[in-house]
Formats: C-alpha cells, structure tokens, sequence
C-alpha cells in the first residue's frame, strides 16, 4: 500500500473524519525523535492522518507528536484523540481535572486544542449530566472539536447520549473500547472495556463509530505465540482454548485468502457493520506496512461469524 489516498476514511462528525488505521502513540518518544519521526511520516504517507494521546501516557510520547508536527508544519490536518481524567487510582472525573489534564497536554504538544477529547475511563458515581456539562464546556472553551469516551459500557454511552439530546448538549460523537478477534479473559488494566456481541449489536443499531485499541491483541495473531509458551501477561489475559481456535481459523482463511493470520485477525475488526477504526501500536516502520495489508483484506459476514467460532 504506496498510495496516501487509498487510505479509508471514518466520519466521526460531520466535519471529522479519521482514518481507519489510527496511530497508537504509546511507542513515540522524544528522546528517541528520529524513530518516532519515521513512524510518523511513514504513517502519513500511507494517507493515515489521526494520532491516538493520551495525559497517562506521559510527557514523551506527547512531545514526540507535537514536535513532529511542528516540524511537519501539519498541525491542521491532523486529527488528534487526547484522553484525560484518568483516575490514577483515585476518582478524578471532574472538570477542573478535565482542563488540567488538557493544559498539559497542549502544553507537551505545542498545540491549543485536540479534535477528539475523550475520558479515558469512567465513573459510574458521577451522572452523566455533570460529565457532559463539563466536557460541553471544553467544547465552547474551543479546546477540543469533538467528544467521545474510553473504556465505557455502551449502556452508560447510550444514558450519556440521550441526556445530551434532551438537554441540547453535544453528545459523545464515538466509543473506543477494545475490539479484537482474540477476546480477552480478564481485562489487561484495570477498568478497561472490551465488547462482545451485545456491544456490537448496539453499535451496528445506533451506527456510532468505534475506535477500537489492542485491535491486534498485542500480537496473538503473529505466531511469536505457542500454547506452551509466552510472555506471562499475553497468557494470563488471551491464552484460552477459545483464542486458540480464533488463531487456527484465522490461519486457514489467511491460507485461502494469501494473507497472513495477523491480517485477518485485523480484518476482522476492519470489517465490522458499522464506522469503525483500528489503534495501532506498530514499533517499525516494517510493522506498521503489515498492519496497513489488512485495509486491503474484505471479509464477508459469514466469514467474520465463523472466525469468532460461530456457524
């Protein structure tokens, strides 16, 4: 995949649209600008053009975006998702948190506004009305473009919305729990989400877009793997009889199709009935090509079916 313009395109808003492969910024550095730049640019030059932060992330990784950027001279054509308030075990869903968290990352990236600000957890003691006034206010500060959440059950989206409708607030405009072909046995960080069938059903109902992090269940599908070995938190939170399986058809439909089972797996989550995106977390350049095959891999809804073992 050479061409910048073969890279498809999410509608977040009507005036924000994302690219379906999305940019994990966990792996950029600032210390090490010439690595972080060559992902970057090579990102971009696939025609990908949103960048995934987040304030728990820290102040490297941010940097390394801003400085890129500034370089780049492409602040404006990026869509940047910062996410804010999380609890660093404590409570801290609150407005004042909300802007301190933004400041600061304005502050790393040498920018004044993010497109997507998203919560990156919930907290089901604080009503969704006071969480939307809140983000509300960040909107018309002009400090974010959009608004959307992490790491919430969509029942709790679902609530937030309909407030937001009947009270004239922007609601959240997308969801970005974890979505992967591999379903995880317990959550890899505590109070994160991921969706299953009911979820999808829900997004495939209301159509709102999903930006789906771990899309490649940290590498389950690229045969580093065995049943008999592993690094021992991909074990404890993927190793089951029931991803094993997910793995083996994920071969066989690689086999069929001339692809490798790490592009179906990410297929899979492309391939969704409804706006969806995939973060992702490549470490090379050589990485982020292979995650870039799977834009190209169509998957029908019988073969998605079969590959999370149903009929």
């Amino acid at each position: 995949m050479t061409n910048a313009a073969k890279m498809p395109l999410v509608a977040v808003t009507d005036k924000i649209a994302c690219s379906k492969l999305v940019l994990g910024s966990m792996m950029l550095d600032s210390d090490r600008m010439e690595h972080s730049a060559e992902l970057m640019d090579a990102y971009a030059a696939l025609g990908g053009n949103c960048i995934d932060t987040a304030h728990v992330y820290g102040d490297r990784s941010s940097r390394a975006v801003g400085l890129w950027m500034k370089e780049r001279g492409n602040r404006a054509e990026m869509v940047i998702i910062g996410k804010g308030a999380h609890p660093y075990g404590s409570p801290r869903m609150t407005r004042e948190f909300m802007e301190q968290d933004l400041a600061e990352t304005f502050e790393r990236m040498q920018t004044d506004y993010v497109d997507i600000f998203m919560l990156h957890r919930d907290d089901p003691d604080k009503s969704v009305g006071y969480i939307l006034e809140s983000m509300n206010s960040l909107l018309e500060a002009g400090y974010c473009r959009a608004l959307g959440v992490s790491n919430w059950t969509v029942a709790r989206i679902q609530e937030a919305n309909e407030y937001a409708a009947a009270h004239g607030l922007v609601g959240m405009a997308c969801n970005s729990p974890n979505l992967s072909l591999a379903k995880p046995n317990e959550p890899r960080w505590e109070g994160c989400v991921s969706v299953y069938a009911d979820d999808l059903a829900w997004h495939e109902r209301t159509q709102l877009p999903l930006l789906s992090w771990s899309s490649q269940a940290s590498g389950f599908f690229t045969g580093r793997y065995n049943p008999d070995n592993g690094d021992p938190e991909i074990r404890r939170v993927y190793y089951s009889d029931a991803n094993w399986e997910r793995y083996r058809r994920a071969e066989a439909l690689g086999r069929e199709k001339g692809v490798s089972a790490n592009d179906i797996a990410l297929a899979y989550v492309l391939n969704q009935p409804f706006p969806v995106c995939a973060l992702i977390g490549p470490n090379t350049v050589q990485e982020l090509h292979s995650s870039a095959n799977a834009l190209q891999v169509a998957l029908t809804p019988d073969e998605a079916r079969w590959l999370d073992l149903g009929k």
